[in-house]
């Protein structure tokens, strides 16, 4: 029986239901794992480090974020060998072309958000 892991690359397709690229698409598009790799994107971070600069994420939920996107392969784990020793946290190749893409999204929301909040009073007085 063929599976989608025996497909070849082009042959996903994010809008067919059962297709694998769905739930790596929601863990890199959700709220937090599109912060986490947008902050890793200035380069490696600390656990604590990482959810300072990710305002508002628990640290639970920073955990699974994490481990959910280094299984996907977006994000390295490195123990740093100090005293005492900690763990950082980097983007991979493949996360960096992701956070690439990201940050400028955020960018562009970022520039759009007058208009959108105009946008919205417009709305709301209707």
């Amino acid at each position: 029986m063929e599976t989608w892991t025996d497909q070849p690359a082009d042959l996903y397709d994010v809008f067919a239901r059962m297709c694998p690229s769905r739930s790596t698409l929601e863990r890199v598009t959700g709220r937090w794992g599109s912060l986490i790799l947008g902050a890793l994107a200035g380069g490696p971070m600390r656990f604590n480090e990482l959810r300072r600069r990710v305002d508002g994420i628990s640290q639970k939920i920073l955990a699974q974020s994490l481990q959910a996107l280094e299984r996907d392969g977006f994000v390295a784990r490195n123990e740093v060998s100090t005293f005492p020793m900690h763990v950082e946290y980097s983007l991979t190749g493949s996360g960096r072309a992701v956070a690439e893409h990201l940050l400028a999204l955020f960018a562009f929301l970022q520039a759009q958000m007058p208009a959108v909040l105009q946008a919205q009073r417009d709305y709301d007085n209707r």
